[in-house]
């Protein structure tokens, strides 16, 4: 890729519109988003289906675009829950329901579920047990339906359901109910994203599209023509996600130059699509799927530009060269995002690809042609050569995540190590070009080590982290040597993802707020390994057990004055690094710094402050 291409004013404008968008904007409800509406009456909406309903814990559930609320027009999008009934895509549908406020829980390590639907400008949630449809949708909608219905239909009565969700997977991105097994055997074995419908999809449409409009002889432009619709229908087909819509975004523009007579190549088609994806939902910035999707495509393109196997190869190694090297340029690039989402890095995914990734296109074609044979009752023909691919590509996913190396936990990255790592990345995608990777080296090189200085100061302040669910909460501190968990009623599980996703390795010590039965060594408990007024050194931290620290409701510190023997006596600690101290409140409520300035816990949320 010829560095000139960084010269695009295109990419700079995009580049400060992400900018922008990342540090400026956030999703809030118009001032008539239905929303407004939450309380504890039900509320008659009319709204139109956004997408394919999926069925998940007996309910079918779908995204609303909100028309009319109690027959006066109305804004924004529901997601809603229907019991009894599966609502169909693009239908406009009528239901009673209360509005409710999604659930959300800011806890590190798990899922956000109003952060979710907020990036997607949906502030509301319902639960129906039925509805009404107003208006269906149009013919073409409803082709579309029947199509894709009708294939995942055949898929079901065909095959076993982790084999027919294996092929609903690779053809049109929907996995159906694949086992909890399978699922995390395509995680660990990193082969998870050919379940997802990709913009390597609509490639493949595009080009067989093409090879077929050639061997009849169409010219070239009615078949580019072709080639765009047939790839428009599968993107709607398969549910016109972003990647979905992004690679068709990038086929369009590709053949938009072609017809201007301009050559504007697939850096550019990547770029306008991101652009056009921006201006229609913001949000998308935010959103993981579409991080991975962009970053994964940039990888690939930069890497298969700057790298070519020896001309002297034969075809088939440079096929497998090809494959690895997009394999490689995608999970370096993917890197930090898997590993501050999933916590985990599948390192047989590099072989594994080599030859799921080949398998996966062979087996869409072969789905494909096998649906088409049983429309015309010859699925005969295909079927066993379908079952056996089927078959070959689960065991061997299977194979590949029961590997040593399939799956290795790692801890959460700060934000400095991700943009110096990144700049080093950037740096060695581009070193075949030698001119321009002199030019960039320096300031690459500044950039990782400008940012990991930051780093390293800014994790030698003194951290601390009210953690919260409900009623169970708990205090991690940060000193620069040493971590600390103080007063954990958290499930020992949720606190152990919380200290991933805080990107904490391992505890100093962990200091119990009651006894238990069986005693954990790394643990230490109150009124037997230590009592108030006693004291354990962990060079150059000291922590110190005191009587229990209450907070009235009026904003008063007291502490208890000793044993009572009225009741069961509680204890706090104090945490003393150099000349600061941090002392942890009753039941983990609250912390108090220095005996003056009070750090308040929030249910179901994470305070973070610097002590």
């Amino acid at each position: 890729m010829h560095p000139d291409i960084y010269k695009r004013p295109l990419l700079w404008v995009l580049i400060c519109f992400i900018a922008a968008l990342a540090i400026f904007y956030q999703p809030l409800p118009g001032k008539q988003d239905v929303s407004r509406f939450i309380s504890k009456e039900p509320i008659t909406l009319t709204g139109r289906v956004e997408n394919f309903a999926v069925h998940k814990k007996g309910s079918y559930q779908v995204i609303i675009k909100i028309l009319f609320a109690n027959n006066r027009p109305a804004s924004g999008r529901v997601y809603a829950r229907f019991k009894n009934q599966a609502p169909q895509w693009k239908d406009e549908i009528s239901f009673s329901a209360t509005l409710q406020e999604p659930y959300a829980l800011d806890l590190p390590g798990h899922f956000n579920w109003k952060n979710y639907l907020a990036l997607q400008h949906i502030f509301a949630e319902v639960k129906s047990e039925h509805f009404d449809t107003v208006r269906p949708a149009s013919v073409f909608w409803r082709m579309i339906r029947r199509l894709r219905a009708s294939i995942l239909n055949t898929f079901e009565k065909s095959f076993s359901p982790d084999l027919s969700a294996i092929a609903g997977g690779i053809l049109l991105g929907e996995r159906g109910q694949i086992s909890p097994s399978l699922h995390t055997a395509f995680q660990d074995s990193g082969a998870i994203h050919l379940l997802v419908a990709s913009g390597g999809n609509v490639g493949f449409v595009t080009l067989l599209t093409l090879l077929l409009g050639a061997l009849v002889g169409l010219r070239r432009r009615p078949l580019l023509l072709v080639a765009l619709s047939t790839a428009g229908c599968y993107t709607l087909v398969a549910g016109a996600d972003v990647p979905l819509v992004r690679a068709y975004l990038m086929a369009v523009g590709a053949c938009l130059g072609y017809f201007l007579g301009r050559n504007s190549g697939v850096f550019q088609g990547l770029l306008l699509s991101c652009f056009v994806i921006l201006l229609f939902s913001p949000a998308a910035v935010f959103d993981t799927g579409f991080q991975m999707s962009f970053l994964a495509t940039l990888a690939i393109i930069s890497c298969l530009t700057n790298y070519q196997p020896p001309k002297t190869w034969p075809r088939f190694g440079k096929f497998f060269a090809q494959i690895f090297l997009a394999t490689l340029a995608s999970q370096l690039a993917l890197l930090p995002v898997f590993t501050n989402v999933f916590y985990k890095v599948s390192l047989a995914g590099l072989i594994s690809n080599m030859i799921l990734v080949p398998l996966a296109s062979l087996l869409m074609a072969l789905t494909f042609i096998y649906y088409l044979a049983s429309l015309m009752h010859l699925e005969i023909i295909f079927y066993f050569p379908c079952l056996w691919g089927l078959l070959v590509f689960k065991e061997l996913v299977v194979f590949f995540a029961s590997s040593r190396f399939s799956s290795i936990s790692v801890t959460a990255w700060n934000s400095t190590t991700i943009v110096a790592y990144y700049s080093l990345l950037f740096l060695v995608f581009h070193l075949p070009l030698k001119k321009f990777s002199r030019k960039i080296a320096i300031p690459c090189f500044g950039v990782a080590l400008l940012s990991l200085g930051v780093g390293f100061w800014h994790t030698g302040k003194n951290t601390v982290y009210l953690l919260s669910e409900w009623d169970h909460r708990a205090v991690v501190v940060r000193t620069k040597r040493k971590t600390f968990v103080f007063n954990s009623s958290l499930p020992a599980d949720k606190l152990s993802d919380s200290l991933t996703a805080l990107g904490i390795k391992k505890t100093t010590a962990v200091f119990s707020l009651t006894l238990a039965e069986e005693k954990e060594p790394e643990v230490v408990y109150p009124f037997e390994d230590i009592w108030p007024g006693k004291e354990i050194g962990f060079h150059p931290v000291i922590v110190r057990a005191v009587w229990e620290i209450h907070q009235s409701k009026e904003g008063d510190i007291w502490t208890e004055t000793g044993y009572s023997g009225r009741k069961k006596e509680g204890i706090s600690y104090c945490v003393q690094a150099a000349k600061d101290t941090l002392c942890v409140g009753e039941h983990a409520r609250f912390v108090q710094v220095n005996k003056q300035r009070i750090i308040p816990g929030r249910t179901n949320q994470t305070v973070k402050a610097a002590w």
